[in-house]
């Protein structure tokens, strides 16, 4: 890295070198706040949560499981249902002065165009409680 130089015989030589000092200073600044300042991102805040009894909420009736296969076929309840079938039992739920709750149940092949269908289908009939199940992940040891 050459900084110039006080040769009489060439005064007026440009230098070709970049001087990269100036940029390693800074960037050794920002480095050391970087490191300084990352602790207080994932500083969690201790909160002393206040202790509350509450009644248990009452059931809002049977929920009905709603699952779908890679096929794309429904099950309401575990019992095979086909597309009229399925709005039909829609139909009578909505019906009920209880409205139940619809828990999803797809799996993991399923296209999502039937998980969709069948969110429509709930909605459009005024089921709005949906839920969707899955299951937990296995920890691998």
């Amino acid at each position: 890295m050459a900084f110039g130089s006080f040769n009489p015989s060439r005064p007026h030589q440009m230098m070709s070198d970049i001087n990269v000092t100036p940029m390693v200073d800074v960037m050794l600044v920002l480095l050391v706040i970087f490191i300084l300042t990352a602790p207080m991102f994932t500083h969690a805040i201790r909160l002393d949560l206040p202790q509350a009894q509450a009644a248990v909420a009452p059931p809002h009736g049977q929920p009905v499981t709603v699952s779908l296969d890679a096929a794309g076929q429904i099950y309401w309840n575990d019992e095979r249902v086909d597309a009229a079938g399925f709005e039909a039992r829609l139909a009578e739920a909505a019906a009920l002065p209880e409205p139940p709750e619809l828990q999803l149940r797809a799996d993991r092949a399923t296209r999502y165009e039937a998980v969709a269908e069948v969110m429509a289908a709930a909605q459009a009939h005024g089921l709005t409680r949906l839920g969707f199940v899955t299951d937990p992940r296995k920890k691998t040891p």
